[in-house]
């Protein structure tokens, strides 16, 4: 009886209880106080663990994500379509987050208190200084991970290793330049509606561009594993989806509050 009632007579892949989402949900708490604790003068260390226990969690949940991936029958067609979904809508939802964000600026810059945009006293940054090599080094990162993509498509492995070390590259000195950036700002993050939305828009953006460069990391360590193949590669496709989206929001920013926006 008991043999007949644990016999699987569905395709779906049900995931056994799991300790990582309430964790992850703690850790998301300590962070955020953290971050507030941090803003209003206290020190960074609640921060920076809760920062630690995240990324702790991330990887242990990662790590049996890609064990169900490669036990041969967990993550069959339709289970790959249900994933293919979820992250679609994910993605949706950091859309609407942005979209947020957009509209604080423009209810700003269209409307403006003392009627001058950008405020009285703030020097903005130059579009077409750093902020447009910023622009073409992940324009550059999109097509790179797209020649990694048909390389995996191709089974050309070599193409698809080379391709996500080019991306990563370019993930990393994004940040680097955008961290570069931030340095010698002229205002600060308190100086008023502009700093504060732009800080905003482009920090979660830069946040955005670093969680995208360690999903690649990892697509690059399974890459070298060899858990890809032509025909199953979510994981994978779920990495390019996410830094595509990155790349788009970016030509946002750039269009809308680097350029126009100053």
């Amino acid at each position: 009886m008991s043999d007949t009632h644990s016999e699987q007579n569905h395709p779906y892949h049900m995931v056994k209880p799991s300790p990582w989402p309430v964790l992850g949900a703690g850790a998301s708490l300590i962070l955020a106080v953290g971050a507030i604790l941090f803003m209003h003068g206290s020190g960074p260390w609640v921060f920076f663990v809760g920062l630690a226990c995240i990324l702790l969690i991330a990887a242990l949940w990662w790590r049996d994500v890609v064990r169900e991936a490669q036990d041969g029958h967990s993550h069959n067609a339709i289970v790959r379509i249900g994933l293919r979904y979820g992250m679609s809508l994910f993605i949706f939802t950091e859309v609407m987050f942005f979209f947020g964000f957009f509209w604080a600026f423009f209810n700003a810059s269209l409307f403006p208190a003392g009627g001058v945009w950008p405020p009285k006293g703030i020097q903005t940054f130059n579009a077409w200084d750093l902020p447009f090599l910023n622009t073409l080094i992940l324009l550059a990162s999109g097509a790179t991970l797209t020649w990694a993509h048909h390389g995996l498509i191709n089974d050309y492995r070599r193409d698809l290793v080379r391709g996500l070390l080019a991306t990563i590259a370019l993930g990393l000195t994004f940040t680097a330049i955008q961290a570069y950036e931030y340095g010698h700002a002229a205002f600060g993050f308190k100086d008023g509606i502009y700093p504060t939305v732009f800080y905003m828009a482009t920090g979660f953006h830069g946040f955005h561009v670093i969680v995208g460069t360690l999903f690649l990391i990892v697509c690059l360590l399974r890459a070298i594993k060899g858990h890809f193949t032509p025909t199953h590669h979510v994981g994978f496709e779920a990495a390019a989806w996410y830094w595509h989206f990155v790349d788009v929001v970016w030509l946002f920013l750039f269009s809308c509050i680097y350029w126009w926006g100053s």
